[in-house]
């Protein structure tokens, strides 16, 4: 069964429209798994308040890109490698697409080494699509502010504009390699409605509907 991940800049939507496909899977009585990076299993939600909360003892930039990948291996061995080999659709928000995006774009990290990295604390898996939410960076924020009365920002959405431009432009480098399969990308400014409508023709376009 598919491997689907979800990627994109916070706020982009990309977990209500993971939610959407796997509501629609399950109304069709597909067997499906849904998981998130950072966090996943018990082990991995633990690290994800380590690299999400605000504070002073912050980690620096490799010790965050180690802490993702080990989260990450945890999610590997114990939810998403599993959930394959019983015959489930996995649904995934973020991978180590995420990685590269936010440790090598955003943060500086040597690319080739965080790709290796990655490849790693993956074991080589690699999904059968990435789902890449296009959004400006200009609505992202707009998206984080409104979020704010209910949800306070955490220690990435507090980072400047400009090291959220570098995430996307990293992310539209990496949209255009076929490298670690293929891309998806849709704009994510569309309602819900009509992002999982376009989701579901690609799926059906690759005969796995």
């Amino acid at each position: 069964m598919p491997f689907i991940v979800f990627e994109g800049l916070d706020g982009s939507g990309k977990s209500t429209l993971m939610q959407s496909l796997s509501q629609e899977l399950k109304s069709q009585n597909l067997p499906v798994t849904t998981t998130r990076e950072p966090g996943g299993t018990p082990l991995g939600e633990q690290i994800r308040n380590l690299l999400l909360k605000n504070g002073k003892d912050a980690p620096t930039a490799w010790t965050e890109l180690f802490l993702y990948e080990a989260c990450r291996r945890q999610n590997v061995d114990h939810v998403i490698r599993p959930s394959l080999e019983k015959g489930h659709w996995v649904l995934c928000d973020r991978f180590w697409a995420s990685t590269s995006a936010f440790q090598s774009g955003g943060r500086n990290l040597d690319e080739d080494k965080v790709l290796q990295i990655n490849q790693w604390a993956t074991d080589g898996l690699n999904p059968d699509l990435w789902v890449y939410m296009d959004l400006p960076l200009e609505e992202a924020q707009k998206r984080w502010e409104n979020r704010t009365s209910f949800h306070p920002l955490d220690r990435f959405e507090m980072e400047k504009l400009s090291f959220h431009e570098k995430v996307r432009d990293y992310y539209n480098k990496m949209t255009k390699s076929q490298k670690y399969g293929p891309w998806l990308v849709l704009n994510a400014t569309q309602s819900t409605e009509t992002l999982v409508r376009e989701l579901i023709q690609e799926l059906k376009k690759r005969a796995w509907l």
